[in-house]
């Protein structure tokens, strides 16, 4: 038993090439062996030795099993021309169930020599060791054949009669299984100078036997064809065993075998016979020499058994090389395509279900992928293929030689066409130096697809250079932003379907193109914002990066009267190997100053234009990172204009408000003044009547018509200043008006008694010749009463007179200076008329001053 079955370690720590001698230390693993031996008929002057000094032993072969560094020394400078190396293994599953054991040959050194890998395996006496083999499995080949990969397996089997060779085999085959009776060995063989690249084969104890091999094959889809050996081919296989082949059959295929060469063995007893096995239920059996099976559907087995062929010399033993091949069944749909008279037009049919059987065609050649190039004819064919699996794409060149503007359109296909079409593109390629100018055709524009803002029409419309760089997605709508763009050199425009499901029906035009003179930038677009909303502008191959040392620029259009609002609102700056990235804005008018700056610089956000400008970006040739920038235009009103008209309306409605305010206050002073505090009393002979709304229901004594509430205008009275004489006032405070006089109460008059005050503070100074000249002229057919001064505290006397509108009557300037009030000179003359209320009752209590 080994450790690690799997595992080979081999190291030259110390190699020394001389000019005769060449030397290498070499290390196994336990369990391994590693063999030097000599080809037969070389090197008859080269020797081999093991160790050094007096421990030194030479030989032709030599065979290293110890788990120590060992010394090998080749007398010649090339020894792999001489000798071969070989690396052994035992895997023994006598006491163990070997489960899956993957063996790994991982050894690299020894590129000088031939090396040969080998597994000699064990199991109990009657099973079987099984190899598995990773996808795409093995192949097998005539004994005579070489791999194309240098690398060649070889699987023997030991027997009683002696060893029997399986098999010699490749990688990349249909085998996925191979079970050898008993004990065996597999040979792995690398010719000198070859990288080892094994196939990592796993290792197993298999079910009981049932003869000596035993092969799994997986057939791929048809149409395919594979060969298969007996046991020892093209020598014979002598000994009475059964060989077993297990074929698994893709659905919708036929299968058919064939017998090619076939070397009966000369029998004893018995004869070689052949059992088919047919899924679970279909069995039958056929000699060699018979017809095999041919046009059958579904798995299958074969099981060959040979005969006791005669031990007798120059006998030959049982060869077989047999095939089988594998095709598609069913009847296919037929359809021819003439494209003689579709002028640069092409075709493509492509299968995109890789799970489904479908089977096509063109002239009776299967492909993958079908193309029907422009001008030619060719019959097509289709066998088991779902209609929704298939995408059809048509491609049309047009050459541009002229300037005029034309339509680009989907042409007329045949109507027996099977599919629908999934995609159109057109390739448009100037013949000089120039331009393509694309537009929308209905009178649009174009919208650029972003992941904010995606296109939601019928169809998208990619664009892009004809070297496969990617301008981006648009579609035709009618609120789109961009009137035009420039695409310098050939472009590539591809229409998808997006809520339609045929494109074949679409007559009406996508785009409208023109060519002009050779533009500076790779591309520019023309655009005009929406004042509904922003718009974006992205970089071209957005949001991957530009090309390296290229060129976009947009011409913006901003309406009057309103200003743009640009953002950089997604930005990717690349370290630059060679030059510098670039942004630039500037005026379209060329008056305006240019702004620009660089990937080591900060874009300013945002960035405000009261005008049309242009926006450009250009590439360096990056060092790493990328180069692509996404921005956003939003439309403001122009605020110049806009502020002088809010600064006029905000003057003249301060100017309506002051004068609102003038005019309340006046109408507010004459006319709600509070009822209670009446000043002026206007008393014609007869009943007493108050001006205005109010009456006087009841008699003096129990109204308040002698109360005054303020008399407190010092304009009116400039002669109670001490240092203004009241006989030069000549009516200047009094705007020219007569007031009446009035004099303070000094006392009783006739037979009233006089009101007394024992406070000092109330004392009253008796002053004459103070004038009271009234507002309106006193009537000559009524005496007005002179109202009598209340004794209370100085402070609270007031007089107002409803006639004297906002005048009012102040009669103290001060707490303790009393100033009189003047009577006019016609009051004076007249004599006081007392209420008969003056008499009996007392004078009512006066308001405090206000």
């Amino acid at each position: 038993m080994i450790k690690s079955p799997g595992s080979i370690r081999f190291s030259s720590a110390t190699i020394h090439k001389l000019s005769e001698c060449y030397q290498i230390d070499v290390t196994a693993d336990s369990g391994t062996i590693v063999i030097f031996s000599k080809k037969p008929g070389h090197g008859l002057n080269c020797s081999m030795c093991k160790d050094e000094g007096p421990s030194q032993t030479c030989n032709s072969n030599l065979r290293l099993t110890e788990a120590q560094p060992t010394t090998v020394t080749f007398n010649c400078s090339q020894p792999g021309d001489v000798f071969n190396v070989e690396i052994n293994q035992e895997i023994d599953c006598l006491t163990t169930d070997c489960s899956i054991i993957a063996v790994h040959p991982d050894s690299t050194r020894f590129l000088e020599f031939t090396r040969t890998f080998t597994w000699d395996l064990k199991v109990q006496p009657g099973k079987v060791f099984q190899l598995d083999f990773p996808s795409p499995g093995m192949r097998q080949i005539k004994p005579s054949e070489s791999c194309p990969d240098k690398h060649t397996y070889t699987i023997t089997v030991y027997q009683r009669t002696g060893p029997a060779n399986i098999g010699s085999f490749c990688r990349n085959g249909t085998i996925s299984r191979i079970q050898v009776l008993y004990r065996g060995r597999v040979t792995l063989e690398v010719p000198r100078g070859t990288d080892l690249n094994p196939s990592d084969f796993k290792v197993s104890m298999g079910p009981t036997a049932t003869g000596v091999v035993e092969m799994d094959v997986r057939l791929p889809r048809g149409p395919f064809s594979v060969d298969f050996f007996t046991p020892n081919y093209a020598k014979g296989y002598y000994d009475e065993q059964k060989m077993k082949w297990n074929f698994a059959v893709k659905p919708m295929h036929n299968f058919t075998v064939q017998f090619q060469h076939y070397t009966p063995p000369e029998c004893q007893n018995k004869k070689v016979v052949c059992d088919y096995a047919l899924g679970d239920k279909t069995s039958f059996t056929v000699a060699p020499t018979d017809t095999q099976p041919a046009n059958k559907q579904g798995d299958f087995s074969l099981t060959l058994t040979t005969c006791d062929v005669k031990s007798v010399a120059n006998v030959s033993g049982l060869s077989l090389n047999f095939n089988v091949e594998v095709f598609r069944s069913g009847t296919p749909y037929l359809w021819t395509v003439d494209l003689w008279n579709k002028e640069g037009l092409s075709l493509q049919i492509e299968n995109k279900n890789p799970e489904s059987y479908c089977e096509m065609s063109l002239n009776s050649v299967t492909q993958e992928k079908i193309v029907v190039p422009a001008g030619t004819k060719a019959d097509l064919s289709f066998l088991d293929c779902p209609m929704q699996d298939l995408q059809l794409t048509a491609t049309k060149v047009i050459d541009c030689p002229s300037v005029s503007a034309r339509d680009l359109t989907i042409p007329t296909l045949d109507p027996s066409l099977p599919l629908p079409l999934h995609q159109f593109t057109w390739l448009l390629r100037l013949q000089d130096q120039g331009t393509v100018d694309l537009m929308s055709p209905k009178g649009s524009k174009l919208h650029q697809s972003l992941p904010d803002k995606q296109c939601n029409e019928r169809v998208s419309l990619l664009i892009s250079e004809t070297e496969g760089s990617s301008i981006g997605q648009f579609c035709s709508v009618a609120e789109g932003t961009i009137q035009k763009i420039q695409i310098k050199g050939n472009v590539s425009i591809t229409v998808t379907p997006k809520n339609i499901k045929d494109l074949s029906q679409e007559k009406e035009p996508f785009l409208q193109f023109g060519i002009s003179p050779e533009i500076m930038e790779n591309v520019i677009y023309t655009v005009s914002p929406l004042i509904s909303g922003p718009m974006y502008l992205a970089t071209p191959n957005w949001p991957d990066s530009m090309n390296p040392s290229s060129s976009a620029s947009w011409i913006v259009y901003i309406p009057q009267d309103y200003m743009a609002e640009l953002l950089f609102s997604n930005v990717s700056k690349p370290k630059c190997d060679s030059g510098h990235t670039e942004v630039s804005i500037g005026p379209l008018d060329s008056q305006g100053q240019t702004q620009s700056w660089r990937e080591d610089q900060s874009f300013p956000s945002p960035f405000v234009q009261q005008q049309s400008f242009y926006l450009n970006m250009s590439n360096c040739e990056p060092k790493s990172d990328r180069f692509a920038v996404l921005s956003k235009i939003s439309l403001q009103k122009e605020t110049k204009k806009l502020l002088g008209i809010i600064l006029a309306i905000v003057g003249v409605l301060l100017l309506l408000i002051i004068v609102t305010l003038i005019v309340v206050c006046v109408i507010r002073k004459r006319k709600n003044k509070p009822k209670t505090n009446r000043s002026s009393i206007y008393m014609p002979r007869g009943k007493p009547v108050l001006p205005g709304n109010a009456g006087f229901p009841k008699s003096r004594t129990d109204n308040e018509s002698h109360v005054y509430a303020s008399i407190d205008d010092p304009t009116m009275y400039r002669h109670s200043d001490k240092n203004q004489p009241a006989e030069v006032d000549n009516g200047a405070w009094s705007n020219g008006h007569q007031v009446d006089a009035y004099h303070p109460f000094m006392g009783p008059t006739d037979s009233v008694p006089a009101a007394t005050d024992s406070s000092a503070e109330y004392a009253l100074d008796r002053r004459e010749g103070d004038a009271f000249q009234p507002f309106l002229n006193p009537p000559n057919t009524f005496n007005l009463p002179r109202p009598r001064s209340p004794l209370v505290s100085q402070g609270s006397l007031g007089f107002e007179d409803r006639r004297m509108m906002d005048n009012a009557l102040n009669t103290f300037k001060s707490v303790g200076d009393i100033n009189p009030i003047r009577l006019s000179a016609d009051e004076s003359r007249l004599q006081p008329q007392m209420d008969s209320d003056s008499d009996t009752h007392t004078e009512p209590e006066y308001e405090e001053a206000m």
